[in-house]
């Protein structure tokens, strides 16, 4: 559908892909987080934006918030979308990857993919025309953070000025939490164990976008450290999907970081907890934090759906 006919014009992004955070710039990434208020106020105005759309969605891990959201965000926009899970096979087991993004490109209209690694993702965008959009990688989640920095956007009124704290592991959330407020002038606090540190390159990558946007990263060992100070206090399971062997080497080299009532104590007063979930209740978080008064998680969960919808329209209007 052409942008002219769409009465709030709809930013069309340089890269029509988003494999990485990085492949929205940081203008489309406000314009976004502009439109999914926009959807989420009004979401009458767009009921009819997509149709005649289609998504395939790639699933090799299990997925609720994921699956449900760009399912109903597609069809609430007047698309539709067609599930494969992979039940613990790779996209690229049966038939090279190549051969899946040439076929799919002459069915649907884009691809969502969530897989184990992110050279797979890249590897459909390599061989496809249409949009790719990662869903989740081992080194990206760019869609959940998206609906994060809506999150503390709504709830804050802004921004720049905050800072978030993580704290756990430096894992996917942890780059994109990075890559996004580096950009968004958000100040970001990573605590990790030793050893659990985020991904160096992308770490030093998420370094110069905030020295140039005037907003602070600092990584550190110490959770009181990241936490001082903080607006708003993140965490995410201690072992993801695929690392259930080092579960119970995780448990006790991670036993300091779980987000307590305490230690929510040590952030800003006022401060919100966030969760991308599923949550292991009892080890990375208390269930008394999850269920306080200070909890947003499932505001974050609510506007999945509707940052999903604001990157569909910004993708494939």
């Amino acid at each position: 559908m052409p942008i002219s006919t769409l009465s709030t014009p709809i930013l069309k992004p340089a890269a029509s892909r988003l494999t990485t955070d990085l492949d929205l710039t940081t203008e489309e990434v406000a314009a976004l987080l502009g439109l999914a208020a926009q959807v989420k106020r009004s979401p009458r105005k767009y009921a009819h934006k997509l149709t005649g759309r289609y998504l395939a969605l790639l699933f090799e891990k299990p997925s609720l918030r994921t699956r449900m959201t760009f399912e109903l965000a597609i069809k609430q926009l007047g698309g539709d979308a067609v599930f494969t899970e992979f039940n613990g096979h790779r996209i690229g087991d049966r038939e090279p990857i190549k051969d899946v993004a040439r076929n799919l490109e002459r069915w649907v209209h884009g691809i969502v993919a969530r897989t184990h690694e992110q050279k797979t993702i890249d590897e459909l965008a390599r061989w496809t025309t249409v949009p790719v959009i990662n869903a989740l990688s081992d080194l990206y989640h760019p869609c959940q953070v998206l609906a994060d920095y809506f999150t503390l956007q709504e709830r804050f009124g802004g921004l720049r000025g905050l800072k978030l704290a993580f704290l756990g592991d430096g894992n996917n959330v942890a780059h994109s939490l990075m890559l996004g407020g580096a950009r968004l002038g958000v100040d970001v606090a990573v605590a990790t164990p030793a050893g659990y540190d985020p991904n160096r390159e992308i770490a030093a990558a998420a370094q110069g976008l905030a020295a140039a946007s005037g907003c602070t990263l600092k990584l550190t060992n110490d959770p009181l450290e990241a936490l001082d100070g903080a607006h708003a206090v993140y965490t995410d399971v201690w072992a993801s999907m695929g690392q259930e062997k080092e579960s119970r080497r995780r448990l006790k080299a991670f036993a300091s970081f779980q987000v307590t009532e305490r230690l929510m104590a040590a952030a800003r007063p006022g401060a919100v907890f966030l969760h991308c979930l599923p949550a292991h209740r009892g080890e990375e978080a208390t269930d008394e934090v999850i269920e306080s008064p200070a909890s947003i998680v499932f505001e974050q969960a609510e506007n999945r759906l509707h940052a999903q919808k604001a990157l569909l329209l910004m993708m494939l209007s």
